[in-house]
């Protein structure tokens, strides 16, 4: 499978990211040349995208990078609901694509170095997988997250610098993917208590459940997640929870307490307080909010995006 190679630096920058969801039908919209690499990472569902004469069925846990100079489209619409990030991002420097064995194959950038600079700059290559399954999916779910969070505030320079370094570590882990590098087993068990928490957000859970499940102290489970993601088993299930939330506020009209039980919590006043304290709004706020925004053509992105999403 062919890689995508920069040379750094300068180093690619991150442009802009959203999250969307597509329903049984919906297609990826179809562009050419659009001048911006776009990363899909699906994270649940599938998407079935061409690009070129090449044919890719992107499923959960795995991603694809869309080349900027290419025309790429959708092969088929997605059987199932499908939940995917997307992230636009761009290199001032050079780059090109490789074959498996790092040797160059077509199209890319030249690697020349810039006309009238007196002192060359230290340069490395980031070689990262043009499709791959990923390694951490869990991990990388947690930081597409944060930069799609983050993209509200995005006209404020220090946001911008933050969702920079986010990026960078986006690139970080789909190198290791292509480096095959195996993760720490304690890594390992965080990447399996967060998988474990999305599937059973709807359900009453402890961290005692947590060990059950997985095997393993809660004690141990915890320290693992918190040196993975930076918070404690419940901190991360409360926040898939409630994104969860958001995403029915957003694309049904089903009455807020209803939406608090569909989404594990026992009780609509805690729900609501917790929403509150996490998003600046209540629920109903939140859904006002946003009641006016359009989808985008074929995926409905979460409103906290801007400019076009996939």
């Amino acid at each position: 499978m062919p890689a995508i190679e920069f040379t750094a630096l300068p180093l690619p920058h991150y442009i802009r990211a959203g999250y969307s969801l597509a329903g049984p039908g919906r297609k990826h919209p179809e562009r050419c040349a659009i001048g911006e690499f776009d990363l899909l990472v699906v994270a649940q569902g599938c998407l079935y995208i061409g690009e070129e004469d090449r044919q890719y069925e992107v499923a959960e846990g795995h991603a694809l990078i869309l080349r900027p100079d290419l025309h790429h489209y959708p092969t088929a619409g997605c059987t199932e609901r499908t939940a995917s990030y997307w992230l636009h991002f761009h290199t001032a420097g050079s780059w090109r694509l490789t074959d498996d064995d790092g040797e160059e194959a077509a199209g890319g950038a030249d690697d020349a170095p810039a006309p009238g600079r007196t002192f060359r700059m230290q340069t490395f290559r980031i070689r990262v997988p043009q499709f791959s399954r990923l390694v951490q999916p869990a991990k990388m779910y947690e930081v597409l997250r944060q930069l799609v969070a983050l993209e509200r505030d995005s006209h404020l320079h220090w946001v911008r610098w933050e969702q920079q370094l986010l990026f960078q570590q986006v690139l970080m882990m789909l190198a290791a993917g292509a480096d095959a590098r195996s993760p720490r087993p304690g890594a390992v068990v965080a990447d399996q208590a967060a998988s474990y928490l999305r599937k059973h957000y709807r359900e009453r859970l402890t961290a005692k459940n947590l060990g059950e499940a997985l095997n393993f102290h809660p004690v141990y489970i915890a320290r693992c997640m918190k040196r993975q993601f930076g918070c404690s088993p419940m901190e991360y299930l409360l926040q898939y929870r409630l994104d969860q939330a958001k995403l029915l506020l957003l694309q049904t009209d089903l009455p807020v307490g209803r939406i608090a039980q569909d989404v594990g919590f026992r009780q609509a006043a805690y729900f609501t307080a917790c929403f509150a304290r996490n998003e600046g709004v209540t629920p109903r706020e939140y859904r006002r909010r946003f009641l006016q925004n359009p989808g985008a053509a074929g995926l409905d992105p979460i409103p906290t995006t801007t400019g076009g999403g996939n």
